[in-house]
């Protein structure tokens, strides 16, 4: 009996590779060995990349506090130890916001915990 082969599974999945695929440089778009082996590398960098944006993100929050706070005659450190000890529960990304595009409502904030 010959051997059986699933062979419109075996298709279905290289023709999602091949589509997900699309777009990619030399033969990474359609030989498929390496278009599978570029997926893959794809998805390996998506997954770690998922993670480091939320690491740069919260750097570039830090950042734009630090400055906000140092117009005001305070450090970041000094800023948010204030507003631990003055129970202000603002987060990063709502201070950072703050100091970039509302400069008079951070500056409220940093009068209130100073």
């Amino acid at each position: 009996m010959p051997r059986s082969v699933n062979a419109v599974a075996s298709r279905a999945r290289r023709k999602k590779v091949l589509k997900a695929t699309k777009g990619y440089f030399g033969r990474g778009k359609n030989v498929w060995t390496v278009a599978k082996n570029k997926y893959e590398k794809g998805l390996q960098y998506a997954y770690r990349d998922r993670k480091a944006k939320k690491r740069e993100f919260r750097a570039l929050w830090i950042q734009r506090i630090n400055a906000g706070a140092r117009l005001h005659g305070m450090s970041y450190s000094q800023l948010m130890g204030a507003l631990k000890k003055g129970e202000v529960e603002l987060n990063r990304k709502v201070l950072a916001d703050l100091a970039m595009n509302h400069p008079e409502a951070f500056k409220a904030v940093v009068e209130k915990v100073k």
